[in-house]
């Protein structure tokens, strides 16, 4: 072994400890590792930082951006709004929403895919009087699953895309991954439509801040618009396409004419509707019923474009100038550039115009202005901002727009008239220019750690194999496999893959094992595609730990889960995965 070799396999270790530890980030340990790997003299100072504008971290990011649109369109839960209630089992809801994560991770971002159900599975498993412990972890490993059958789905596809074209000059497509992704996908779901039992039920989730704030009774106002559903329907039949969830207090109609919000009554064109509900729960009802939110399209000065503007909760204090006064007295939007769109007081329920509501005391207010004034104007109001937690109330959702810019890029990437990372980044430009995500929000869509490490990284991965690393690791690997036969071989590699994933994070064991498999696979004379795909695979599958991949984490404390819960489902799992996935890679990727 070189002393290059040493040195590269020591920071190798080193960032695997620190990793394991878990006491810093994992992009300040990435970051470390890149200093310490230029600081040793095996990376070149001047490509110490070209992992930061490589096609995999453009590709990411855009995926990102698009996932988070496609989100906050709202036409995946407006389709399982409609079949929902005929699902009333468990199992069968488990079923969909396993399925609908995973079909969906196939095409954004799987993070994304998962984030944008957790709230749909809460709402399923109240109806069901069921565990959400049951469907959150399931969702998880489908959303894993699913990220399997396109190059875009998750990370360790196109890190091993890239591998390839380095090696051969020409990457993986779009739909490569799809028959060994498809058939795991479809083998995972029908296993976890049963194993959902190996968890346990009746878990808690840790208590978070919204739930500590725990304001249930906002009070907001909406007008029937000429496409709005509700129109010739009762009061009912709106509270039921709000699945209950929101409260009718009252009707407006020709501005001044009162109604009682008797069930039976009949809604029309033009009428404003006073509502009651939990912020989420209104701007669902909002946006099913084509409802229009009063004051949310009110501008505010200055503001020619809507990236800077949001809304916010804040708490009337014993000094502020509201109290006492009405939105309508205090000319708020005229003086101050801010609208109303909520009010809430414990215990009381509104029955007059939101505008007419003389505030008080602890009044919880949902404000919308430029979030960039927003803190001075408070502050001049006398209002304290609550905890920050993601208020839409006010929106508007932009429909099929991001899934049309999203379904154009797959395609323009499948026929070849666009690279991946082409493709996708002009996708999130074509997302905020059209407004469905605003510039605010398209950054925070971004998940910056995991672009930090990947780009310290790539020249991390790019030294195991310019040291002669990848090959020394290879031809250890060779003389363990000598007496393997082929698929023993490559069940080795995924194996391998699984193993150190929730250690090294699924990025970046790809980028650290890819080199070693494909050079693994020129010792053995076999084609290096197959090892690759076993890689991405092995890679892609960490269902063992919560720490391994985000997906995992991001269900633990919905879902009450502890640690030793994961491979209770997780183990049998991945046993499933090498036993299907070995024969699968063999049959469409033949060694030779």
């Amino acid at each position: 072994m070189t002393q290059d070799q040493t040195l590269a396999f020591t920071i190798l270790a080193g960032m695997m400890g620190l990793f394991v530890w878990g006491r810093l980030r994992y992009d300040l340990v990435a970051v470390l590792a890149l200093l310490a790997t230029v600081f040793a003299g095996i990376v070149p100072h001047k490509v110490a930082f070209s992992g930061f504008g490589d096609d995999i971290v453009i590709i990411v990011a855009s995926a990102l951006i698009v996932s988070a649109a496609v989100e906050r369109s709202g036409v995946l839960e407006a389709a399982l709004h409609r079949v929902s209630p005929y699902i009333t089992s468990v199992q069968g809801q488990i079923v969909i929403l396993v399925t609908v994560v995973t079909v969906l991770s196939a095409f954004v971002k799987n993070i994304g895919a998962l984030a944008m159900m957790i709230p749909v599975a809460f709402q399923l498993a109240r109806r069901s009087n069921a565990s959400p412990s049951w469907f959150l972890m399931p969702m998880a490993f489908g959303s894993l699953l699913g990220g399997l059958i396109t190059l875009v789905g998750t990370s360790p596809n196109i890190i091993v895309s890239r591998v390839r074209e380095e090696l051969t000059g020409q990457p993986f497509s779009m739909f490569d991954f799809t028959p060994v992704g498809l058939g795991l996908a479809a083998a995972g779901v029908a296993f976890l439509a049963f194993g959902y039992r190996l968890l346990p039920g009746g878990r808690k989730a840790a208590a978070s801040m919204d739930e500590a704030i725990d304001l249930t009774d906002y009070m907001t106002e909406a007008r029937v618009t000429a496409t709005s559903p509700v129109i010739g329907h009762t009061v009912g039949d709106l509270a039921r396409l709000c699945d209950n969830e929101v409260l009718v207090t009252g009707i407006v109609r020709n501005q001044t004419e009162h109604m009682m919000p008797l069930p039976d009554a009949v809604l029309r064109e033009g009428d404003i509707v006073l509502l009651e509900g939990d912020p989420e729960a209104l701007e669902r009802g909002v946006a099913r019923a084509y409802l229009e939110l009063e004051g949310a399209r009110r501008p505010t000065e200055g503001q020619d474009v809507d990236e800077e503007t949001g809304g916010v909760e804040a708490v009337i204090g014993p000094t502020s100038m509201l109290i006492g006064q009405s939105a309508r007295r205090l000319a708020l939007h005229e003086r101050f550039n801010i609208n109303l769109l909520a009010v809430s007081r414990s215990g009381v329920r509104f029955t007059e115009r939101l505008r007419d509501i003389t505030l008080q005391t602890g009044d919880v207010l949902v404000l919308k202005g430029d979030l960039t004034r927003l803190p001075d104007k408070l502050k001049e109001l006398g209002c304290l901002p609550l905890a920050e937690r993601e208020i839409r109330l006010g929106n508007v959702r932009q429909g099929l727009v991001p899934v049309v810019i999203l379904g154009c890029a797959m395609v323009l990437t499948a026929v070849g008239v666009l690279p991946v990372a082409t493709a996708f980044f002009t996708a999130a430009v074509l997302i905020v220019l059209l407004g469905a995500l605003s510039l605010r929000e398209a950054y925070e869509a971004v998940d910056w750690p995991i672009l930090v490490m990947l780009g310290a990284l790539i020249p991390v991965s790019e030294a195991i194999r310019t040291t002669g690393g990848a090959d020394l690791l290879a031809g250890w690997l060779s003389q363990l496999a000598s007496t393997l036969p082929s698929y023993g071989a490559l069940a080795l590699i995924m194996v391998a893959a699984m193993a150190v994933t929730p250690f090294l994070n699924n990025a970046a064991t790809v980028l650290v094992m890819a080199p070693i498999a494909a050079t693994f696979a020129g010792r053995l004379g076999y084609n290096p595609d197959a090892f690759l795909m076993a890689v991405a695979v092995g890679a892609a599958c960490d269902f063992l730990t919560p720490i391994g991949h985000q997906c995992n984490t991001l269900v633990m404390g919905p879902g009450g889960y502890r640690f030793g819960d994961y491979w209770k489902l997780g183990l049998p799992l991945s046993v499933i995965v090498v036993l299907l996935g070995v024969p699968l890679i063999l049959l469409m990727w033949p060694l030779s």
